[in-house]
């Protein structure tokens, strides 16, 4: 019996795993174990649509468990705190629930070949005072703590009586997370309105979008930068770019020249790093990010057994240039990596992995969304924006449904969504 165990429910996480469990399904000398902390997967790149309110766990999260009985491989619900290479096994940490009562306790579970995608959590870089008073958007669950302190904020303004008639918003970073947070604010306080906050409205927001670069959108050509740029002025959002943050406080940010950033919600979306446990196990070259250093192959430079899939993966191409942390790059190394995988246990040669870029798009809510397609795939990208750029990107969410559900799953799922925006509420209030 040959065991595989795949750390991390993520986009390339889950999309592993049901490929994998296909192949178990047939051949019964393979098991696979997929280890996530939470029950519930949530497509990372709508974390900030979770926040925003305008979709929930219940209408879009996947249950591991229930997944898990369908495709045939087993769940483990629990937090990565060691791997132990030598033995074989990681260790998870113990689960206690609210009260905590010990549900699961600490476990180890062995392995033949491993598989890390535990992904990446937000980069404070050491920032005084973010981690007390900013919120991030790396899980679920913060996510979800976000959405209930916007809740709060909503109501707290929509009273008339109130002294304060402007809720400041604050989102430091300017990559995709914060620019379409800023979109998805705008939308939500105007939906409010209509939902029994009859003082609510989009004119008494004020959104700070903080950027320590030339322009927002970095990572992205400027054409995109540019588009995106335009549709967030429109919406009175403030672009703070060549602005860096050298402290929060319970006021808000204040500015390596000494300006205070009044807020009364922050956001912290400035960059990523892999989770602490990659550098706390010792085991990994690392990069400046604590990315683990991989081969061509997406194996570990140090066991071949251990793979690394995701935001965690530290891929250097032919030409020199490093796999971008992006769910597109996830799912294509969950492919190689499902062929890679059944390679090995078959003893045949290994392919190394070829970075495709398909494009980016940004979607800022109801207002525009644009983005370029192609890539590395012609010589030149075809930018597009409006319905276009917006059936495009709903098409993106589209296929990774496929890809963990099947196509008669998938389909269906897509159908009762649209169904479920055309008649249910158009915003989470609670």
């Amino acid at each position: 019996m040959k065991r595989i165990v795949v750390v991390g429910g993520g986009a390339g996480g889950f999309e592993l795993v049901t490929q994998l469990s296909r192949y178990a399904r047939k051949h019964k000398n393979i098991e696979v174990i997929l280890v996530d902390k939470v029950r519930t997967h949530i497509w990372k790149p709508l974390m900030h649509e979770v926040a925003a309110g305008v979709i929930n766990k219940s209408s879009d999260g996947v249950d591991y468990r229930m997944h898990a009985s369908r495709h045939n491989y087993e769940f483990q619900q629990g937090t990565l705190i060691g791997v132990d290479a030598d033995k074989q096994t990681i260790s998870l940490q113990a689960y206690h629930d609210e009260n905590d009562d010990l549900i699961l306790p600490e476990r180890q579970i062995q392995y033949d070949i491993l598989v890390l995608g535990i992904g990446s959590v937000s980069n404070d870089f050491g920032t005084p005072g973010v981690k007390e008073y900013s919120y991030f958007l790396d899980s679920l669950a913060q996510a979800e703590r976000f959405h209930r302190a916007l809740i709060n904020q909503l109501l707290r303004i929509n009273q008339p009586e109130t002294e304060q008639n402007i809720l400041k918003i604050s989102i430091v970073g300017a990559g995709a997370t914060g620019t379409e947070l800023a979109a998805q604010l705008y939308h939500v306080a105007n939906l409010s309105k209509a939902y029994g906050m009859p003082h609510m409205s989009a004119k008494r927001l004020q959104i700070n979008i903080i950027e320590a670069g030339q322009r927002i959108l970095p990572a992205l050509p400027d054409r995109i930068a540019l588009a995106a740029r335009k549709a967030l002025l429109k919406l009175n959002v403030n672009i703070l770019e060549n602005t860096r943050i050298t402290q929060a406080t319970k006021d808000g940010f204040i500015t390596s020249e000494d300006n205070l950033i009044e807020s009364d919600l922050m956001v912290w979306a400035a960059g990523v790093k892999a989770p602490d446990i990659i550098k706390d196990t010792g085991l990994f070259e690392l990069n400046r990010a604590q990315q683990i250093v991989v081969k061509p192959t997406l194996q570990t430079k140090e066991f071949d057994n251990i793979y690394v899939i995701g935001d965690s993966a530290a891929c250097e191409q032919a030409d020199g240039s490093w796999v971008p942390p992006r769910a597109q790059s996830a799912h294509q190394m969950a492919t190689l990596a499902h062929k890679n995988i059944l390679a090995a246990l078959k003893g045949q040669p290994l392919k190394d992995y070829v970075y495709n870029d398909y494009g980016s798009l940004i979607h800022l809510s109801k207002y525009s969304t644009v983005g370029s397609l192609m890539g590395n795939l012609s010589n030149s990208s075809m930018f597009i924006e409006g319905r276009l750029a917006r059936l495009v990107y709903t098409s993106l969410y589209s296929m990774h449904q496929i890809a963990v559900h099947g196509w008669l799953k998938g389909v269906l799922g897509m159908l009762s969504r649209k169904v479920g925006n055309m008649v249910g509420d158009k915003v989470k209030l609670h």
